[in-house]
């Protein structure tokens, strides 16, 4: 122990000159061991200049060493949190998954914006390893589910440390049908969006549906076999509504009560792109329950959208803004404007009306909501 302790990083640059100049691969490789034992029994108290120094040296070995060494190197190096941060940055891009695969999964020192770029531009084993870190930004899961494979994607929305954008649970959705693993995965993550999750079981086949219900038995009657029904037993649980639902819904009530909300407001927040603030505001203004209106705003087809409109008295741009921002979030086919500002214009109050009392008709035996304003 003597001669190790007596080693530092700086004592082995010389060695290192002279094994990389006249030694063979297995000293090489002996040099490398050597310099790791040296940082890994010291790591926690080597300075940044001298854990720097380190990188220099690991920088000059794995240039020269064969593949089962730097992988080696990598799955020593990957669970170390103040491993030098050049070295992983390297092994993390070796094509090689056997050497970037611990560092990809395991590395505190990888960043975004490595983790990004190792995405876009390496192979699906790259993906794969990256899906199951212990933390996952959303910045990251974009990547992953827009360049990922079946298996990729279903790793990354089982990693219960991944965060997703909406664009990303959007993505999904719509990747999700005809796939009941991923239908059901995707069914069983927290903070997805309302909207999302509820076209997530208007696309669900039968299985998933029973999935959900025997995963969640205390819930099963927001997963029933009815898409109807799923949006309107979702709705009147309270338990089943997101944080930042009840804060939209809170907003939109109090603007309501104010005398504040009005068609102009209605747009704002549909080109924000703020679906729980326009779907509540809409109801409040055409005088129904949340539930109501957010069963309209969901259906695949925008007719539901022009009779809350229509009934609203709302201007085809509000109904325009209204209607892109349900293209941008639900995903799909983008919906035929002109074919709708058509149909919107000769559509007549009182025919809206009429379909307005029948969706209402639908809902008389679900529990009393509170008023939407």
């Amino acid at each position: 122990m003597s001669s190790n302790s007596a080693a530092t990083p700086e004592s082995l640059l010389d060695e290192l000159q002279s094994t990389l100049a006249h030694g063979t691969v297995a000293r090489r490789v002996q040099t490398l061991r050597r310099v790791t034992d040296l940082f890994i029994n010291g790591a926690v108290d080597y300075s940044d200049e001298q854990i720097g120094l380190f990188d220099d040296v690991f920088q000059c070995l794995i240039r020269h060493i064969e593949v089962s060494a730097r992988a080696l190197l990598a799955s020593r190096l990957a669970p170390i949190d103040t491993a030098p941060p050049q070295t992983i940055r390297t092994l993390a891009f070796d094509d090689v998954i056997e050497v970037a695969g611990p560092v990809l999964t395991q590395s505190a020192r990888l960043d975004d914006d490595t983790l990004i770029e190792t995405a876009r531009n390496k192979s699906q084993a790259h993906l794969m390893a990256i899906s199951k870190r212990r933390v996952l930004s959303n910045a990251v899961t974009d990547v992953l589910v827009l360049r990922g494979n079946d298996e990729v994607v279903q790793s990354t929305v089982n990693n219960p440390g991944a965060e997703f954008s909406e664009r990303c649970f959007t993505r999904l959705v719509n990747r999700a049908e005809g796939d009941d693993e991923l239908c059901t995965c995707l069914g069983l993550r927290p903070q997805m969006p309302r909207h999302l999750y509820l076209k997530l079981l208007a696309k669900a086949s039968d299985t998933v549906r029973q999935r959900l219900e025997a995963a969640h038995p205390k819930q099963s009657a927001e997963v029933p076999g009815a898409v109807r029904e799923a949006t309107r037993r979702a709705r009147s649980s309270k338990s089943s509504m997101t944080q930042q639902t009840a804060i939209a819904h809170a907003l939109v009530k109090s603007l309501f009560e104010d005398g504040r909300l009005d068609e102009h407001q209605v747009a704002q927040f549909a080109e924000a792109g703020k679906f729980d603030e326009a779907n509540a505001a809409i109801a409040a203004l055409a005088n129904l329950p949340v539930t109501t209106a957010e069963s309209m705003m969901v259906e695949s087809r925008s007719e539901g959208v022009m009779i809350l409109c229509k009934v609203s008295g709302m201007s085809w741009s509000t109904v325009k803004a209204i209607i892109n921002m349900r293209d941008d979030l639900l995903g799909g086919e983008p919906t035929d404007l002109q074919a709708s500002k058509e149909t919107y214009e000769r559509l007549r109050p009182s025919t809206a009306q009429q379909v307005l009392r029948f969706h209402r008709m639908q809902q008389t035996w679900s529990p009393p909501t509170a008023p939407a304003a």
